[in-house]
This record gives structure tokens, C-alpha cells and sequence, in this order.
């Protein structure tokens, strides 16, 4: 795409929230690691949450906000996991135990915060599954759909007031590019639970978008509170736990064959730190970033409505799971 034609895309972006600066363009790239995004940071004094922080990029996110001095809750599915994870670190970390699936979990992870009395100077939601082989379900919905999307919607929920006590707060959601997998309509309402029909690498890429509308409606809902939200793209990390559902990765074939680059867990993790803490991004809202830059999303990602209806869809789903209990 030209000059002319990046001019024009951009002046076709639907803005999440209206009137908010457009992020600078970075210095940093796809080859940058999480330390060298972060590199002349302090971070002290700040409280930031990272679920999965038990492997992967998740426990690299969590390793340089500590090492840059920032207070990590890391949370993993069990606490033997949370434990180990947070004490492999150096720095201030605390574990706790959210397993995306059991919203009791949260709901305790969220209580045990709040009694902490303390401001949330971010989240990053970093956790997820991918590309199941065959349909699972949990709560009568698309495992994928609750792990991805639904669990980390009421921990953000619960954790509102202690986001709006910090001076802009950012909450970092990690989509994905595989957004574009998604059913071509966008969200597919009536087929959350996967029963009409079910194939991984769609259902997969509707909760990636999933994640990226909720980051964008989030940003409307919470702007007036301080709150920042963006979505990220990590990159395509094939050494971390995310991809054990998939095939092998041919490690002869080099990126220009494969047409993407493969990243390092180092290299995967900066983009969800750079957003979190970068003093460049102290007013972006809405936007979803890509390489440690901002980049314009599909229409589907811009699609304020759906964006709205799920937010509405996910508070019933929700209160119904928890009305279960």
C-alpha cells in the first residue's frame, strides 16, 4: 500500500473513543524484546496484574515488569503453578489462582485484591487457549469463547474500582491476528456454545476477536474513570504452551516462506509490556497494536455495534453462570 493508500485507510478508522491522539509511531519493531521496549523504565510503585503468568510469554511479561521494579500479581490456574512462577522472578510479585473457567476463582482472586486496598496500575490479559481439536464446553458455552474471552470480561469487571484508584490505569488485552478466522459476519451470537458447528481455527479466531471488541468497548465505557484499554497482537510464538494443539512448525522453512515472522518468547512478550508501560502511550485508547506499533484493524475490529452487543451478551452469560453456582 502506497503512501496515498495508508493516508486513506487511516482516515477511515473509526476512532474507539472520538478525539483521543493517535499513538506515536515507535522506534521499536518485531525483532524487540520486552527488556529493550522497557529499558529505562521505573516501575516502582505500580501495581500490575498478568494471568498466565506460569509459562511463556505471560512469565516473560511478568519477569521485566518486576525486574523494572513494578509489583506483579501473577496468576496461574493453580497456586502450586502461581507459586513457582512468582518465585522464579526477582522483584516484588504475589501469586494468586484464577483458572479462567471457574468463575468462583475469580471472583476470590478479585476479592483478595480489593481487601489489598490497592490501586491496579494495569492488566494484562495474557492467558488463553488455542485451536482445540475438537469442541469442548464449559457452562454450556465453547471453551475457547470462556477461557479466551469470558473469564477474563469478569475479572476486568471485578477489578474496575481498583483500576480507577491509579492515575491512567492501561489494561492490555491480547488478541491476535487471527482475528481474520473468525465467521465472516464477525461474532457468531447464536453459535457460542459450538453446537450448530464447530472448527478450531474459527472458533479460535472469534475469541481473539472477541478480545479485540472488548478492549475497544472497554475503552468507551471506562474513559471517563482514566482507564486505558488496548488490544495487542504478540506475534506467532511457537515455543510456549499455546500451540500444543497445533502441527510442527517446519523449522527449515524460513519467515519469507512461511510469509510471518516466528518470534522469540522474548520478542513476543514486548508488545504487551510496551503497551502496558510505555510513557508515549499515557493516552492511547482503543487502539490495537501490532510490533510494538499501532496498526489498523480489520472493519470487523471497528464494528462498534458488535462490540456493544457483546459486552450486553457477556454481562447475561455471566450472571446466569453466576446465578448457577
Amino acid at each position: 500500500m502506497g503512501i496515498l493508500g495508508k493516508f486513506r485507510h487511516s482516515i477511515m478508522y473509526n476512532e474507539a473513543v472520538p478525539g483521543t491522539p493517535r499513538p506515536p509511531r515507535s522506534r521499536f519493531h518485531a525483532r524487540s524484546t520486552a527488556e529493550d521496549v522497557t529499558n529505562g523504565l521505573d516501575l516502582s510503585g505500580m501495581n500490575i496484574l498478568v494471568t498466565g503468568c506460569n509459562s511463556g510469554i505471560g512469565l516473560e511479561t511478568m519477569r521485566v515488569l518486576a525486574l523494572r521494579g513494578a509489583h506483579v500479581l501473577g496468576t496461574a490456574r493453580s497456586e502450586a503453578k502461581a507459586e513457582n512462577a512468582c518465585r522464579s522472578v526477582e522483584g516484588r510479585t504475589t501469586p494468586l489462582v484464577v483458572e479462567l473457567t471457574d468463575f468462583e476463582s475469580i471472583i476470590v482472586a478479585a476479592q483478595k485484591i480489593r481487601s489489598m486496598a490497592m490501586p491496579l496500575h494495569g492488566l494484562v490479559l495474557n492467558a488463553g487457549i488455542m485451536q482445540l481439536p475438537e469442541l469442548r464446553q464449559v457452562h454450556g458455552l465453547e471453551m475457547q469463547f470462556v477461557v479466551n474471552h469470558l473469564g477474563h470480561f469478569l475479572l476486568v469487571k471485578e477489578l474496575l474500582d481498583n483500576l480507577a484508584m491509579a492515575t491512567r490505569s492501561r489494561v492490555v488485552t491480547l488478541s491476535s491476528r487471527a482475528y481474520s478466522w473468525a465467521p465472516k459476519g464477525g461474532i457468531d451470537f447464536d453459535n457460542l456454545d459450538g453446537s450448530k458447528s464447530y472448527d478450531p481455527r474459527v472458533s479460535y479466531g472469534q475469541s481473539k476477536l472477541a478480545n479485540a471488541l472488548f478492549a475497544r468497548e472497554l475503552a468507551r465505557r471506562a474513559h471517563d474513570k482514566g482507564i486505558l484499554s488496548n488490544a495487542v497482537h504478540p506475534g506467532v510464538i511457537t515455543e510456549t504452551n499455546l500451540d500444543r494443539f497445533l502441527p510442527n512448525t517446519d523449522e527449515e522453512q524460513t519467515d519469507e516462506d512461511r510469509g510471518y515472522i516466528i518470534k522469540t518468547i522474548p520478542e513476543g512478550a514486548s508488545t504487551s509490556c510496551y503497551v502496558a508501560t510505555h510513557p508515549s502511550l499515557d493516552k492511547a485508547t482503543g487502539y490495537y497494536f501490532a510490533d510494538c506499533n499501532w496498526e489498523i484493524p480489520a472493519k470487523t475490529m471497528q464494528n462498534d455495534e458488535q462490540a456493544r452487543q457483546l459486552w450486553d451478551v457477556s454481562e447475561q452469560l455471566v450472571a446466569t453462570i453466576l446465578q448457577s453456582r
